[in-house]
């Protein structure tokens, strides 16, 4: 019954962040809800963006409950979550009140939910071939994951080795 409720409430966009926090739900808007039992990922991205399907499949396979929505706005929502355009990506998502933005490995994410820093979230800025969505041919680029503090500068948090040193 717990769980059918947090799952309820994070269809209704209520879960993993602080409401006052995250994008206003519109008409339009229609929750794809992808089956787990691990945290809630509650994502925002483009209609027609692939890379941010197969990003969700990545969370979902590593443990993580998503409901995304399709959204029109991305910049108005990476706004209101505090995103500046230097930590962009294609897609954004709030977890148990962080911000992930872009192709951030679940393990990252999963060493964020456990050390608890207080900070504003995680970033891959950009679209790093070889990332969480981004597996296409045999190109691995190095990229590093940064850590956004509640001040909006960012440290590196985990760096991702790529097969592209040379």
């Amino acid at each position: 019954m717990i769980r059918t409720l947090f799952l309820f409430a994070a269809v209704l966009g209520l879960a993993a962040c602080n409401t006052s926090d995250a994008p206003a739900a519109t008409a339009e808007d229609t929750p794809v809800v992808m089956t787990s039992t691990g945290p809630v990922a509650t994502v925002y991205k483009s209609p027609t963006c692939g890379c941010c399907s197969l990003w969700n499949r990545h969370l979902e396979e590593n443990g993580f409950q998503v409901v995304a929505y399709d959204r029109d706005d991305m910049n108005a929502v990476k706004d209101s979550l505090g995103v500046t355009p230097e930590l962009a990506s294609c897609h954004t998502a709030v977890i148990e009140g962080y911000v992930v933005e872009g192709h951030v490995p679940a393990a990252s994410i999963q060493r964020l939910l456990e050390e608890r820093p207080d900070a504003r979230g995680l970033s891959v800025p950009g679209m790093p071939l070889g990332s969480p969505g981004m597996e296409q041919g045999d190109i691995k680029q190095s990229y590093d994951v940064l850590l956004v503090g509640n001040n909006g500068e960012a440290t590196v948090f985990d760096h991702i080795e790529g097969n592209d040193a040379g």
